[in-house]
């Protein structure tokens, strides 16, 4: 596996790191791809389809507010054959 160093990281991000490490009981690396796994898409392994992003930032809805909103235009996508003549 490579390896990869950090420079120019604050002090005091650097301090907060170690005590969480410390409290945690994790080495720094774990607590550093831990937080690296929590902030971004990537999951050992899986990386998130591409619509997860504009996902995160627009919202999705649930199989049920998909389903209440189509109920709710159903009455919109009815033509009104009198108005077109």
């Amino acid at each position: 596996m490579s390896q990869i160093t950090l420079r120019g990281m604050d002090s005091e991000m650097e301090q907060d790191i170690r005590k969480k490490a410390r409290k945690s009981g994790k080495s720094l690396n774990r607590v550093i791809l831990d937080m690296i796994y929590e902030h971004t898409d990537y999951r050992k392994g899986k990386k998130a389809p591409p619509a997860d992003s504009l996902r995160k930032l627009a919202g999705g809805w649930s199989e049920k507010d998909a389903s209440e909103f189509l109920i709710s235009i159903k009455s919109s996508e009815q033509i009104d054959e009198e108005m077109w003549r």
